[in-house]
């Protein structure tokens, strides 16, 4: 039985909460309306399904009867899933920085005041003891409450400092100067400076593994043809691809590694993670050399989704908890004597050396799987061939395979998110059509159509939805991921249907997000909640950054779709961020992709003719296209074709390609040899081979 009124929520991690003994209300005009009246202070508590001490803070504490008394008797207590507001997340983590000096983390627990939910205190995980240097949470409560009621004046002062800081840091400056190319080449300066060459990444313990920053390197590095720029990529998606962080037995990424080796990953499973890293492997793949292991990390990681993530009627599922039956970790990690138990000698043989059974235990008396020796190296020892090397890894993990899948499972998080959806919506496109998978581009058309049925309602995105009840007005990233994960749909199967979406999509960016006055986007609409603060995100994190998206695809719908309005937006905002461009450029690859293509328009091919001829011409124009380059291949019988492309008319009985740098186009060609010369060759190197 519900205590609280969390039991109708969309939101599993406040569903999770429905029963505890705090009175938790979600985030709402009526809870802020109840601190108003009562004058209490407001307890803001942000976490999200998979996050182990979140659980771990709500064992503690919020299931506590004792806690939830004095909280119920102190504050008005709000729960917030992080992932459907991320607004709320963005605002108060920055403001937990601001005032702690110091990054924050999930659970955050703030403390607002009522009048102007501005926080005069914030932290994130508390326990209930004293230990490590932090109070008990239940002494904390006690002591920030009696601070609301006897230092009105200082938590005053001290809140319009905190917002008018908060505006400070998302301010810009627009530059008249047209940009130029110099923080392109000072992030990679950057960006080589913070490089593990030894185990790859960025920096040390824990490390992430930075999709964004690993395609902005290696499209650079292919752009610029300087092979240490893209050994940075390479060598940290090989790292990656055979460390911990990446699952050997089922597919797919775990968040990030607690290790500099990606031995021992934080194990949950996010979609927004593993739909950005199978675009970068997928690309990785056709750009710098076809290196097995990349195809490989492709296969296992959109088997994953596809069986694991991938809702029946269409949408991805949010994430994988880190936690089974109450511990980290324990889904996936593995004795020798349970291996030992269900291989053949000849398997076990080659897996230990190869996964690292023969050595010491590496988590908590377990062994994690990540690859400690290479096949080259295997059948040099036992004298097999590389083939029978791989055969058998190959029947050893799906044996591991079929007997974890009889162990409980971590909990799923299965709202569908329509900015994560189109991060992996991309992804599956990329991969699909670079490794000609039509299966995978199936259920990315699934989740894209899911999307469209569910999340758009009357002219207007929403951002979330768990079991088809769609909620929430949708946020920048929503907004400019979609219109990116359509742009790639379109180059593996047009429509121009798809198309219009996205035009509808990109106008709503227009109307409702751009700052007219300064230039850029912010995070929330003109027509959004009015909350503490109107971000405006120009960094990347874990996300990429939702004004470097808008610029990249306002980018590419102007030179598809002929509609300048998009590139003058998408110059604006390149012109607002120049300054903050110029201070840290690597903190900003987002943004240094939508320069690039600002400053050097990639290619856009247009191959228009008989549905039966089409497929030959497009394996040819993607096997040569270059990074950011788009082809796509419309019907000569399509419709409902924007005006640029209307231009570009089809021939009777054959193909004709017609390529485009911005507005710079080349006369149309209509044989593959001249295709062929048009692009200037394959620009993705020669295959590689693969030892690992």
């Amino acid at each position: 039985m519900s205590t609280n009124r969390l039991h109708d929520a969309t939101s599993p991690y406040l569903q999770q909460h429905a029963n505890n003994p705090v009175d938790w209300w979600p985030w709402c005009e009526e809870a802020l309306e109840k601190a108003r009246r009562e004058d209490r202070p407001i307890l803001l508590s942000i976490g999200y399904s998979a996050c182990h001490w979140c659980h771990v803070m709500a064992h503690e504490s919020f299931e506590d009867p004792v806690t939830a008394d004095v909280m119920n008797a102190l504050y008005v207590n709000i729960k917030v899933d992080r992932e459907e507001r991320p607004d709320l997340d963005r605002i108060y983590q920055t403001a937990h920085q601001l005032l702690a000096r110091r990054a924050g983390g999930w659970p955050l627990t703030v403390f607002l005041s009522p009048d102007d939910l501005a926080p005069f205190f914030a932290g994130t995980y508390f326990p209930p003891q004293p230990r490590h240097g932090l109070p008990s949470f239940v002494d904390l409560l006690r002591q920030i409450e009696k601070a609301y009621r006897e230092q009105r004046d200082a938590i005053r002062e001290q809140n319009a400092t905190l917002q008018a800081a908060l505006v400070e840091l998302d301010a810009v400056q627009p530059d008249s100067e047209d940009p130029d190319g110099v923080p392109l080449a000072s992030a990679l300066n950057q960006l080589a400076g913070q490089f593990d060459a030894r185990h790859g990444g960025f920096g040390g313990a824990p490390k992430f593994p930075h999709p964004a920053t690993l395609r902005f390197v290696l499209h650079q590095g292919m752009i610029r043809a300087e092979d240490a720029t893209t050994h940075i990529a390479l060598h940290t998606l090989q790292q990656m691809a055979n460390g911990g962080i990446n699952d050997h037995v089922g597919g797919g990424f775990c968040r990030y590694s607690v290790d500099e080796r990606w031995m021992i990953p934080h194990f949950e499973k996010m979609l927004y993670d593993n739909g950005q890293l199978l675009g970068v492997y997928a690309e990785a793949w056709a750009l710098a050399g076809h290196r097995p292991l990349f195809k490989h990390v492709c296969e296992r990681t959109a088997e994953w989704v596809v069986r694991e993530m991938q809702a029946p009627d269409g949408g991805y599922y949010a994430s994988l908890d880190a936690d089974s039956e109450g511990v980290e970790g324990k889904y996936y990690v593995w004795t020798p004597a349970e291996v030992v138990a269900l291989l053949e000698d000849a398997e076990y043989r080659v897996f230990a050396p190869r996964y690292g059974l023969d050595h010491a235990a590496n988590f908590e008396g377990h062994w994690h799987l990540h690859v400690r020796t290479d096949t080259d190296t295997i059948a040099e020892r036992t004298g097999l061939g590389v083939r029978d090397v791989r055969g058998l890894l190959l029947s050893a993990r799906q044996k591991l395979y079929v007997e974890r899948e009889k162990r409980v499972r971590p909990g799923r998080d299965e709202k569908i998110l329509t900015s994560w959806n189109a991060l992996m919506i991309r992804g599956m496109a990329i991969a699909g059509r670079t490794f000609e998978r039509a299966d995978w581009l199936d259920s990315a058309r699934a989740a894209l159509d899911y999307l469209r049925r569910r999340h758009w309602r009357d002219g207007r995105l929403l951002a979330t939805s768990r079991n088809g009840d769609a909620r929430l007005s949708a946020y920048l990233d929503d907004h400019v991921f979609l219109i990116d994960a359509v742009l790639e749909m379109l180059q593996a199967r047009w429509d121009s249907g798809l198309l219009a979406f996205a035009v509808t999509l990109a106008e709503r960016v227009l109307d409702g997000f751009e700052d007219h006055a300064a230039g850029g986007f912010f995070f929330t609409a003109s027509d959004h909640e009015a909350l503490l603060h109107r971000p405006r995100p120009l960094a990347d994190d874990a996300l990429p950054s939702g004004n470097g998206i808008a610029i990249t695809v306002l980018l590419r719908l102007a030179h598809l779709t002929g509609d300048m309005r998009f590139h003058d937006a998408a110059t604006r905002a390149l012109h607002a961020a120049w300054p903050i461009l110029l201070r840290a450029p690597y903190a900003h690859v987002g943004l240094l992709d939508g320069l690039q293509q600002w400053l050097e328009p990639p290619a856009q091919v247009v191959l228009r003719g008989p549905a039966a001829m089409l497929p030959t011409w497009l394996q040819t124009a993607t096997a040569a296209a270059g990074p950011g380059d788009a082809v796509y291949a419309i019907e000569d019988d399509a419709g409902d074709l924007p005006a640029a492309l209307a231009a570009m008319p089809a021939r009777t009985g054959s193909v004709v390609a017609y390529l485009c740098r911005g507005r710079q186009c080349e006369p149309p060609v209509d044989t593959l040899e001249d295709l062929r010369r048009v692009l200037g060759g394959n620009n993705g190197g020669a295959p590689a081979s693969d030892t690992t």
